[in-house]
């Protein structure tokens, strides 16, 4: 995709600080990093969303999100790691091509310190699986 910034990085039209590439995906950090080694691992193929990706280039990403977040981890010296992705901008996904994020994490950083869950009241739970049990 032309206006695709990852796309324009993969194809080498955009400089990147490059970790890891293979024929099926590239890795490179965070121009705007949550953290110090934050890095992207992006597939080749434009695919826009979780939902669009095959299940074989979602593979290779995930996989070389295992090897670069051992790197990144290991690297500078973090005691944790998330691996987020976001899907549409309800969810925070800024740019259209799918993306894993991978974000070395450090004791009391201050990041995404707590899970904002809320326990489900009586009977919601159940709602809410018959709405999606259908839809697999």
């Amino acid at each position: 995709m032309l206006d695709c910034i990852f796309c324009q990085i993969i194809q080498g039209q955009l400089p990147c600080a490059r970790i890891y590439e293979d024929d099926r995906v590239l890795s490179f950090l965070d121009i705007n990093p949550v953290a110090r080694g934050h890095a992207l691992v992006v597939p080749k193929r434009h695919y826009s969303t979780l939902f669009h990706i095959p299940p074989e280039d979602l593979e290779a990403c995930i996989v070389a999100a295992k090897r670069v977040g051992a790197a990144v981890f290991k690297g500078v010296g973090a005691s944790g790691l998330n691996v987020l992705q976001n899907n549409y901008r309800a969810a925070g996904q800024l740019i259209d091509h799918f993306h894993l994020h991978l974000i070395p994490r450090h004791a009391h950083d201050g990041f995404f310190t707590a899970w904002p869950g809320k326990p489900y009241p009586t009977g919601e739970l159940d709602r809410i699986l018959r709405k999606i049990l259908p839809e697999m």
